[in-house]
């Protein structure tokens, strides 16, 4: 076959559209849908409730599929037939489990992924395999925003924290104070101010639109950006935007469902913790499971309770229950009566927006925390991981680079002279050494900067329909003239 058309080939290959199945329109489910059918991929979407699925596909272009996940028939109407990937996220583990093995013994259907609750069946990973389950990859969205929770407890003063290469890379985000060295200075600075530290601005946002950040880029207060640095670096990166804030040590918990109890369970003995649940027995029950927290019965939104518990002198209050409207009315009052800082689990978009800033300091969108992680598995290429940003609205993604200056547009080049669409920026490399006794390398790249085969590299999307041309841009192809 002519080189030529080899390209074309591989090309019309790399833009086919992903055929998938998503099981349950629940806020995770509707949050995948949407964050995939935008990338012009072929979802079916199941579900029992058909005024939900006929409102989603109002709203976005899905097939839907009204009847029981776990049914041959339906799965087989969904199309499983000739499906790449089933995402099953009802609610039901047993739902989720069924499904993966059905797909797997009566449609062959390549790439499985099962959300699972209980941590009894992720503890025995041998019930997920081929001849059990039949589970490639799952996912617990509690644990996940658990952790990402406590990545903002960690980072006092940022609005995200993003772990890359296993957590030897941290991207934050932080609102930038006037006062500080790097902020009314243009960015060249930043190494002058921290010569012995390897960092990179990825982007910078100013009254909500994306700003490129240059050398000659000065940063304003008020200013949102985005950082970039290996672990052991980015605290003192992010102290020269926004300053130093104190540690947190009182933590108060509003709600002990499923995220409030592995919070308040993952905390250890240096932090004071306190968790409010509204349900009698439910609290009971966490009383004696949780022996280093101190668990109150009460309403959340209670005042009185608030004062008298201290919240004025509460570093941390997070709203966990199950109720958003009932997390933003009790971490804004929390907030109102002196907590230092105040964080809501939220689901819809539009009330994050308003309330983000303003009545809380922190809003977060399970659904939103949960995707980066089904993305890493839908995205074309070697992704080893994808962060949500901006509610969605941006992307940071770690990505593989295979092949030889002969097959890849990447391999083999500086980053000077690779085509980047506009906006999107290299902001870090991870490399292997080749010593058996070192760990990878963390590289800042600049122009001059020469891309290897196996290099990690941590990509930063400001607008989500970059990513695309990013996905390309790593294909590795026969040849390229």
């Amino acid at each position: 076959m002519p080189n030529a058309r080899r390209i074309a080939l591989s090309r019309i290959l790399w833009m086919a559209p992903v055929k998938i199945i998503i099981l349950g329109a629940g806020q995770v489910g509707t949050s995948v849908a949407e964050g995939l059918v935008s990338e012009a991929n072929d979802i079916s979407l199941v579900d029992t409730d058909a005024e939900s699925l006929a409102e989603l596909r109002n709203r976005f272009e899905v097939r839907t599929v009204c009847g029981n996940a776990a049914s041959p028939s339906v799965l087989r109407e969904a199309g499983a037939e000739d499906a790449d990937l089933l995402i099953a996220v009802t609610q039901s583990d047993q739902t989720n489990l069924c499904a993966c093995k059905i797909a797997r013994t009566l449609f062959n259907l390549p790439t499985r992924i099962a959300r699972l609750r209980s941590a009894d069946y992720v503890d025995h990973p041998e019930l997920l395999d081929n001849n059990n389950f039949a589970v490639d990859f799952s996912i617990c969205p509690e644990q996940i925003v658990t952790d990402y929770i406590r990545r903002l407890i960690d980072f006092p003063e940022a609005l995200q924290a993003l772990d890359f290469a296993g957590g030897l890379v941290k991207l934050t985000s932080a609102i930038a104070r006037e006062g500080n060295p790097l902020v009314g200075q243009p960015l060249a600075s930043l190494h002058e101010q921290l010569p012995d530290v390897e960092a990179h601005i990825a982007a910078i946002y100013r009254n909500g639109n994306p700003i490129l950040p240059a050398g000659d880029t000065v940063v304003t207060p008020g200013d949102e950006v985005f950082c970039l640095a290996s672990s052991h670096h980015i605290r003192a990166v992010m102290q020269s935007l926004c300053g130093v804030s104190p540690p947190m040590r009182r933590i108060m918990i509003a709600g002990g469902g499923n995220i409030g109890l592995r919070l308040a369970a993952s905390l250890n003995e240096k932090f004071n913790v306190k968790l409010l649940e509204i349900d009698a027995r439910r609290a009971e029950k966490l009383a004696t499971s949780l022996h280093d927290t101190l668990v109150l019965h009460g309403n959340t939104t209670d005042e009185k309770l608030l004062e008298n518990e201290g919240i004025d002198e509460t570093d941390l209050f997070v709203a966990l229950t199950n109720d958003e409207e009932d997390n933003i009315m009790s971490a804004s009052l929390a907030k109102r009566m002196g907590a230092r800082h105040t964080l809501a689990l939220v689901n819809r978009k539009s009330y994050i927006g308003l309330v983000e800033g303003e009545l809380i300091d922190i809003a977060i969108s399970p659904a939103q925390a949960s995707i980066g992680v089904l993305l890493a598995h839908v995205r074309r290429g070697d992704v080893a991981a994808v962060h949500s940003l901006r509610r969605g609205a941006a992307e940071a993604l770690e990505i593989i680079a295979h092949g030889e200056s002969g097959t890849s547009r990447v391999v083999g080049r500086a980053v000077g002279e690779i085509p980047l669409p506009e906006g999107v920026t290299f902001n870090a490399i991870v490399r292997k050494t080749g010593k058996p006794d070192e760990g990878p390398e963390v590289l800042i790249p600049h122009r001059d900067t020469i891309i290897e085969n196996e290099d990690h590299i941590i990509v930063f999307c400001p607008h989500k329909n970059l990513v695309k041309k990013v996905e390309k841009l790593f294909q590795v192809g026969f040849t390229f003239l």
